[in-house]
C-alpha cells in the first residue's frame, strides 16, 4: 500500500473545506479541487475563519495556523488527481454527478490509489458501479463541521476490500477522529439516527406539543447533554432497560412515523424558500450577521465540547 502524503478532495464547499483543513492540520499536502474559481475562494474564506476560531480557542498556535495553510492548495484542473495519494470526494448529493465524475477520476489517478466518497447517506455500492477498481472504494462520511467533530463512519459498499476499509479507518485515526465501520445502508448509522430524531421533532412542533424553540432547548440543555457523554444504550443501562421496556411499550405507537416529508420543514423548502443558514432563513432569522454568528457560536462550542470528549480518558 502507498504511503500517503497528497490527498485529493474534490468539492471546495463547507465540508470539503473543513476536511481539507484536518488533513492538513495533521501533515498531509492538501489539493483541494472544484469546478468553480467562486467555490475555491470561499473555502479559503471558510478555512481562515475556522482558523481564527482555533487560534483563538487555543486548539493551535499562529504559528501552526500559518503552516496548516500553506499545505493547502486550490485548483479548477482536473488533472491535478494525478497527484493524489489518497482522494476523497464531497460534490453535490445526486448519483448522476457523482457518477459523471469517478468515471473519469478514477482512469485519471494511480491504481493503487484509495477512492472515498463524502456522501451523507447514497449507496456505496450504486456510486461504485462506474468506478475502475472498485474494491480500493469506501464510504468516509466526514460530520460537519468536519475539523471538530471527532466521528468518521467508514461504509464498506459490496465490492470494498476489507484491507482497504481498513486503511481509511487508520487513516482517520492519524487525523486524530473516532472512526466507525459500518455497513452500506441508506443513511448509514448518524443520519438514520439524525433524520429520526428530526421525525418527531417535525412532528412535536406540527401537534403543538411545544415550538421550534422549546424543541431545540430540550436537546441543548437535557438530550444533547446526556448524548454528549453517552450513547442510547449506555443511557438505556444506566437508566434500567425495564423502564426504557416500559415507557417503550405505550410511546412507540405515538411517535411519528411518517413515510414523506412534512410540516415545518416542507413549508420551508416547497413554500418559502428557506434553507436555513445558505440562505438567511429557515427554523429561524438569518439576516443581518446572524449565520455568522451562529456559525461561530457553533463551532466554539462545538471544540469545547469535543476537547473535553476527547480528554475523557
Amino acid at each position: 500500500m502507498r504511503e500517503i502524503k497528497t490527498v485529493v478532495i474534490a468539492g471546495a464547499g463547507t465540508m470539503g473545506s473543513s476536511m481539507g483543513e484536518t488533513f492538513a492540520k495533521f501533515g498531509y499536502d492538501v489539493i483541494l479541487y472544484d469546478i468553480f474559481q467562486e467555490a475555491l475562494e470561499k473555502a479559503k474564506k471558510l478555512i481562515s475563519l475556522n482558523q481564527e476560531t482555533e487560534v483563538v480557542q487555543g486548539m493551535v498556535t499562529k504559528e501552526e495556523s500559518e503552516k496548516l495553510l500553506s499545505r493547502i492548495s486550490y485548483t479548477d484542473d482536473v488533472n491535478e488527481f494525478k497527484k493524489a495519494d489518497f482522494v476523497v470526494e464531497a460534490i453535490a448529493e445526486k448519483i448522476e454527478i457523482k457518477h459523471k465524475f469517478w468515471k473519469e477520476v478514477s482512469q485519471l489517478v494511480d491504481e493503487d490509489v484509495i477512492l472515498c466518497s463524502n456522501t451523507s447517506g447514497l449507496s456505496i455500492t450504486k456510486i461504485a458501479e462506474v468506478i475502475k477498481n472498485p474494491e480500493r472504494f469506501a464510504g468516509m462520511h466526514w460530520i460537519n463541521p468536519p475539523h471538530i467533530i471527532p466521528l468518521i463512519e467508514v461504509i464498506r459498499g459490496e465490492k470494498t476490500l476489507e484491507e482497504n476499509a481498513e486503511v481509511v479507518r487508520e487513516l482517520c485515526v492519524k487525523l486524530n477522529k473516532k472512526p466507525v465501520v459500518v455497513k452500506d445502508a441508506p443513511g448509514f448509522v448518524l443520519n438514520r439516527l439524525q433524520f429520526s430524531v428530526m421525525r418527531e421533532a417535525l412532528n412535536i412542533v406540527e401537534r403543538g406539543i411545544a415550538p421550534v424553540e422549546a424543541v431545540d432547548d430540550v436537546v441543548k440543555y437535557g438530550l444533547g447533554l446526556r448524548y454528549a457523554c453517552l450513547g442510547p444504550f449506555q443511557v438505556a443501562d444506566l437508566g434500567g432497560l425495564d423502564i426504557f421496556y416500559n415507557i417503550s411499550s405505550y410511546l412507540f405507537e405515538d411517535l411519528a412515523d411518517q413515510k414523506e416529508v412534512f410540516g415545518r420543514l416542507k413549508e420551508c423548502i416547497e413554500e418559502e424558500d428557506a434553507k436555513g443558514v445558505k440562505n438567511g432563513k429557515g427554523f429561524y432569522d438569518y439576516s443581518n450577521g446572524k449565520d455568522e454568528e451562529l456559525i461561530r457560536y457553533r463551532d466554539t462550542m462545538f471544540t469545547k465540547v469535543s476537547k473535553t470528549l476527547y480528554e475523557e480518558k
